[in-house]
């Protein structure tokens, strides 16, 4: 086999690795984008709840109908989506982090064996 031939190999092989990091990255960015909206969406319900009074009444919707519900309970709720949603928020940054460093690998190692032919990296 020719060197030539197993540097082309090799760097095909490594290209389908970074193909596969770019599509993780770009899973990632869509998982971030809806938790963003999501958390948009629960802090807006969130301010909404801070101007109520005792006297106005709180709906559920399940399903095709609406259901009376306990504002102590419904806030409750939204604070306990908002920790849920910050959380994953942090989890997806740290996948994020990770990614990046594997595409800044990957990256180098196409460098790598682009310059120095099939040599060890």
């Amino acid at each position: 086999m020719s060197s030539l031939q197993s540097l082309r190999e090799k760097l095909q092989s490594v290209s389908v690795e970074f193909q596969k990091i770019q599509a993780d990255l770009s899973n990632a960015v869509e998982a971030r984008q809806k938790l963003d909206a999501q958390l948009s969406e629960n802090e807006l319900v969130k301010k909404e709840f801070a101007v109520l009074t005792s006297q106005n009444i709180i709906y559920k919707q399940i399903g095709p109908v609406l259901v009376k519900q306990d504002q102590g309970d419904a806030k409750s709720t939204v604070e306990t989506r908002l920790e849920f949603i910050r959380g994953e928020i942090k989890r997806i940054e740290t996948q994020l982090k990770d990614i990046d460093t594997k595409s800044e690998k990957k990256k180098s190692e196409v460098c790598c064996h682009l310059i120095t032919g099939i040599a060890s990296c």
